[in-house]
């Protein structure tokens, strides 16, 4: 099966996704947290975000969920030092308790922004913000950065994602673009991974491979054009 190859392709990698450890140290300076704030991470891939978090803030309970079992295994291997840190299989659609900050890098698309703030309005504390990332397209970007995301209706520009984020009944408190360097070590490492994984593909692998070896030529034509917005999002707050 397709998916079965795609997950292949992505296992053994410490990101699911662009991203930094500064883009999460960058939202958590913008935030004014407790002192000892309820953290999640959702849809928290292999865990190197949550990492970071478990660094930053010490004092914090963090919890981590995805819903893929091998996922989870390898965010609780990355986590298995701090005591302050849990990881479990679950779905981001579904979030009980009350946080002070939910986490999500890459992966608030699947629900879609306004439906998974919406969603997620219920699990946050009084002050609780959201710090997501979403593909973003400026206006004036080339053509290659258009059919990188041709595959991504929703796309938009920031003004676009604001919308979307005001339309759960959020302002948008910060923000600031994922870009460069994180895009670059991402593709790096699953550059390799399609060079290890050659030999022997099967039709439905080979296949997979050859749509990720597209997606970073794409990037590789536009690389300061192809971006995330990492949004910072509160319920009913003022805005920047």
């Amino acid at each position: 099966m397709v998916d079965d190859a795609f997950l292949t392709l992505h296992r053994e990698m410490t990101r699911q996704g662009p991203g930094t450890s500064e883009d999460v140290r960058w939202a958590l300076s913008q935030l004014d947290l407790p002192d000892a704030p309820n953290v999640l991470d959702a849809a928290c891939g292999p865990g190197a975000d949550l990492v970071t978090l478990a660094e930053c803030l010490p004092r914090a309970r963090i919890e981590g969920i995805d819903q893929l079992p091998h996922l989870v295994e390898e965010a609780r291997t990355a986590t298995d030092r701090f005591t302050n840190v849990t990881v479990s299989t679950g779905d981001m659609a579904q979030i009980n308790g009350f946080y002070d900050l939910i986490w999500c890098s890459g992966a608030l698309y699947f629900l879609g922004v306004t439906e998974g703030l919406t969603l997620w309005k219920r699990a946050l504390t009084t002050d609780g913000a959201v710090a997501f990332s979403e593909p973003v397209l400026p206006a004036d970007a080339p053509q290659s950065a258009k059919d990188f995301w041709a595959d991504y209706p929703a796309i938009s520009d920031l003004d676009g994602i604001t919308a979307r984020v005001e339309a759960a009944g959020y302002v948008v408190q910060d923000h600031r673009l994922i870009t460069g360097m994180a895009w670059a070590d991402y593709y790096a490492q699953l550059g390799g991974r399609i060079a290890s994984l050659r030999p022997g593909a099967d039709a439905a692998l080979a296949q997979v491979l050859d749509d990720a070896a597209r997606e970073i030529a794409l990037w590789r034509q536009a690389p300061g054009d192809i971006a995330y917005a990492l949004i910072l999002a509160r319920p009913g707050f003022g805005a920047i």
